[in-house]
C-alpha cells in the first residue's frame, strides 16, 4: 500500500482537534473500495472531502452576518471493464456501504463504454509526500474574525474621500481530501485558509465609485493586516472618483497585477487536456511552438510550501511536480489527467482534480508568470498614450478562437505617467497577438492561486465613446 503521512500525527505541542483527524474518513473510503470490489467492480477509488468554514461580515461597525458550516462528503467511482459510474453521499457514518457500492456497480454496467477511463498506472502513483506546511493549527474564534473585519472596515472609512462602507469580512476554514484506490494508494491532506476583505465607496449620488482589497493565506500569520486591506480598498475607491471616457483608439495596455493573472488563466484554460481532446482550444495545434517572447516562463507548482493550491498528489493519486507550461516562450505541455492523456496518446501530468460526485478532470495548481527586469514605472515610461487596467468586467474571451474582448476600468497613461481615472471602455484583441507582445515587470508577488506581475501588451483596441 502507498500511503501518505496521517495529518492526525502532528506534533503533540499543537492543539488537538477532531477537525484535523481524518482517520474515520480514511477508514470509510477504504471500506467503500472494498465493498465495490465485492460487488463486482474491476477497479474502484473513493474520495472523501472535508469542508469547514466560518465567516463574519460587518457593515458600519455592526455584524451583519456570522455563519459556520461543517461537513464531510464521500464519493465512489467504480469501473466495470471500460464502463464507469460515480456515486456520492454525505452519510459518513458508513451505513449502507454495501448498497451504495452495489448501486454504483449496477450503474456502471449500463453506462456507455469509454476506452479512455481507468485508474492511474501504479507506476505513476505518488510514493513520497513532502511536507508543504498547509495546515495552520490555530482556529480563530468568531470574536477574532469580527475584530479583523471591523478593523479592516474602520481603516477603509478613515481614508479621506471614502463616503461609505460596502462591507468587510473575515473568514477561516479547513478543507481536505482522502483518496483510496483499489490499486493500493492511500493518501490524505488538509489545508487551512484565512481571508480578510473590504469594499469601500467614494463619491456621492450617481457619481459613487467602489473598489476593494482582500488578502488570503493558509496561515493567519501570512495575511496582510486588516488595516492595510481596508486602507488599500479606500485609496483605490477614492482614486476612481470622476472617471472620464476616452475615444476609441489602439494603444499599449498595462495590466495591474490584480488583473494580470487573468491572462495566465486564459492560457491555462486553453492548454487544459479536456479542451485539447475535444479540439475546442485555439491552442490545440500549438504544442512546442513559440507563443511568447523568449524570456517568458509560466510555472505551475503544486509543491510550493504554503501555496494556496498546493498538494502532494493529484485526485488520481498520481505524483505531482513543478511544471513550466511556458518555458523560453515555448508551449511545452498540456495539463492532463489519466483519461485525457490516454485519449491524446500521452502520459498524465498529474493534474487530475475531482469532487465527490464527478470523475477526475484536468486542472492547475499554483500558477505564476515569472517576473521581468523592468519596474512598473519603467514599463510605462515610454508610453505617450495608453491605458492602465485595474478592473475587468465580464468574460468575453472565446477559448475556441482566442478572440478577446472585456469591459474594463482603470487609468489613462499620458507621457509615461498614470493620470486620470477611466471607466466604461472595452479592451479587444486576439490572445495569440497579446501573448507575443507581453512584457512583464519585476513586481511579482505570491498573493493568489494565479499570480503575475504588472504586464504590458502592445496595440490593443480600446473601445470608448
Amino acid at each position: 500500500m502507498i500511503s501518505s503521512p496521517s495529518v492526525a500525527s502532528k506534533p503533540s505541542s499543537e492543539p488537538a482537534s477532531d477537525l484535523f483527524d481524518q482517520s474515520a474518513l480514511s477508514a470509510l473510503a477504504q471500506r467503500l473500495v472494498e465493498a465495490a470490489r465485492r460487488a463486482g467492480a474491476d477497479a474502484a477509488d473513493a474520495v472523501a472531502v472535508r469542508g469547514v468554514s466560518q465567516g463574519v461580515e460587518v457593515r458600519d461597525g455592526h455584524v451583519e452576518e456570522s455563519e459556520r458550516s461543517e461537513g464531510d462528503d464521500v464519493g465512489l467511482r467504480v469501473l466495470v471493464g471500460r464502463r464507469q459510474a460515480v456515486v456520492s453521499t454525505n452519510d459518513v457514518r458508513g451505513d449502507g456501504i454495501a448498497k451504495l457500492a452495489e448501486r454504483a456497480v449496477a450503474m456502471a454496467r449500463v453506462a456507455p463504454e469509454d476506452k479512455f477511463v481507468g485508474l492511474a498506472d501504479p507506476a505513476e502513483l505518488a510514493r513520497e509526500f513532502p511536507e508543504l506546511d498547509l495546515l495552520d493549527p490555530g482556529t480563530p474564534s468568531t470574536a477574532e474574525l469580527e475584530r479583523r473585519a471591523k478593523e479592516a472596515e474602520a481603516a477603509g472609512l478613515a481614508v479621506k474621500g471614502v463616503t461609505k462602507s460596502g462591507g468587510a469580512s473575515a473568514s477561516a476554514g479547513i478543507g481536505g481530501m482522502v483518496l483510496v484506490t483499489s490499486t493500493g494508494f492511500h493518501g490524505s491532506y488538509l489545508r487551512s485558509s484565512h481571508g480578510i476583505s473590504m469594499t469601500a465607496i467614494s463619491g456621492e449620488g450617481t457619481a459613487m465609485e467602489r473598489d476593494y482589497d482582500y488578502s488570503s493565506a493558509l496561515h493567519a500569520c501570512d495575511l496582510a493586516s486588516p488595516e492595510s486591506v481596508g486602507r488599500k480598498a479606500g485609496e483605490r475607491a477614492v482614486a476612481r472618483v470622476n472617471p472620464r471616457k476616452v475615444e476609441t483608439c489602439k494603444v499599449p495596455v498595462v495590466y495591474d497585477p490584480r488583473v494580470a493573472n487573468s491572462l495566465v488563466g486564459h492560457l491555462v484554460g486553453a492548454v487544459n487536456g479536456a479542451s485539447i481532446a475535444r479540439k475546442t482550444s485555439f491552442l490545440k495545434d500549438r504544442l512546442g511552438q513559440q507563443l511568447f517572447a523568449g524570456n517568458i516562463r509560466i510555472i505551475d507548482d503544486p509543491l510550493r510550501a504554503r501555496g494556496l493550491r498546493s498538494q502532494a498528489f493529484d485526485a488520481e493519486g498520481v505524483r505531482v511536480k513543478k511544471l513550466a507550461i511556458i518555458d523560453g516562450g515555448v508551449l511545452t505541455s498540456w495539463l492532463l489527467d489519466c483519461a485525457t492523456a490516454r485519449e491524446l496518446g500521452m502520459t498524465t501530468t498529474g493534474h487530475a482534480h475531482r469532487g465527490v460526485s464527478s470523475a477526475p478532470s484536468p486542472g492547475a495548481y499554483n500558477l505564476h508568470l515569472d517576473a521581468g527586469v523592468a519596474s512598473p514605472k519603467e514599463l510605462i515610461a515610454d508610453i505617450k498614450q495608453g491605458f492602465y487596467v485595474t478592473d475587468l468586467i465580464g468574460s468575453g474571451v472565446n477559448g475556441v478562437t482566442g478572440d478577446y474582448s472585456r469591459g474594463a476600468s482603470g487609468f489613462w497613461i499620458e507621457n509615461g505617467e498614470i493620470t486620470y481615472p477611466v471607466s466604461e471602455v472595452t479592451i479587444a484583441g486576439h490572445l495569440l497577438d497579446m501573448f507575443k507582445s507581453l512584457t512583464p515587470a519585476n513586481d511579482l508577488e505570491f498573493r493568489y492561486g494565479v499570480n503575475a506581475p504588472t504586464l504590458r501588451i502592445e496595440g490593443l483596441t480600446l473601445g470608448g465613446r
